[in-house]
């Protein structure tokens, strides 16, 4: 098994998370090495939700196809058949299950009124638009909170997401503090297997500009 890409993130180059597995203990290195090869088959979803739910993962992470660096449609169906969920639900909606099938039907609904299609099979402009309504339009979406269909769909793709060493990579993160911890703790202060931002100026700000 390798224990890293060959592709070294521009922003943090020479980092690989993989590289301190030797400082994990052995429960913690097979948690984090299930995460990486061969995804897990899809048991939760069906085909066409499948598609519906790739497409969807890959516009709010801003993946593609050729590209996709954490298989984020595989890790939440292995979630969902798994019935691992948050363990609460907005008490205007089904459970994370029943509201992950019918939304995913819903927003193929959408997209056959709006494009005479199946989301999927939009572009990826109209897929970003189709959402940007969801996420922004008035009043409920389909019989669903938007804000709440929003946030349903955002948590389970994001847990995903940065839940995998590819995704750690991208943005330094050295990976599981247990056994060894961090002890250098504040504000620009690094680990010795820690790397710096090459590029800080692209971090994200708050509302302040900060």
């Amino acid at each position: 098994m390798t224990t890293h890409s060959d592709d070294v993130p521009e922003r943090f180059p020479g980092f690989h998370v993989l590289d301190q597995a030797k400082k994990w203990d052995e429960e913690t290195r097979s948690v984090v090495f299930s995460r990486v090869g061969r995804p897990p088959d899809i048991r939760f979803f069906d085909a066409v939700e499948e598609a519906a739910a790739t497409a969807l993962f890959d516009r709010l992470l801003d993946q593609r196809p050729d590209e996709r660096i954490v298989p984020v449609t595989a890790m939440v169906d292995a979630r969902l058949a798994g019935k691992e969920t948050d363990g609460w639900h907005y008490d205007d909606m089904s459970d994370d299950w029943e509201s992950w099938h019918t939304s995913l039907s819903a927003l193929d609904d959408e997209a056959r009124e709006t494009d005479g299609t199946t989301f999927a099979a939009c572009t990826e402009d109209r897929q970003q638009q189709i959402l940007a309504g969801i996420k922004d339009g008035d009043g409920d979406w389909r019989g669903f909170h938007r804000a709440r269909i929003w946030s349903l769909w955002t948590r389970y793709a994001c847990t995903a997401f940065y839940s995998h060493p590819a995704a750690w990579d991208e943005i330094g993160f050295a990976g599981p503090a247990y056994p060894r911890g961090y002890k250098n703790l504040g504000i620009d202060r690094r680990e010795p297997f820690e790397v710096a931002d090459t590029r800080p100026e692209e971090m994200p700000k708050d509302g302040t500009g900060r």
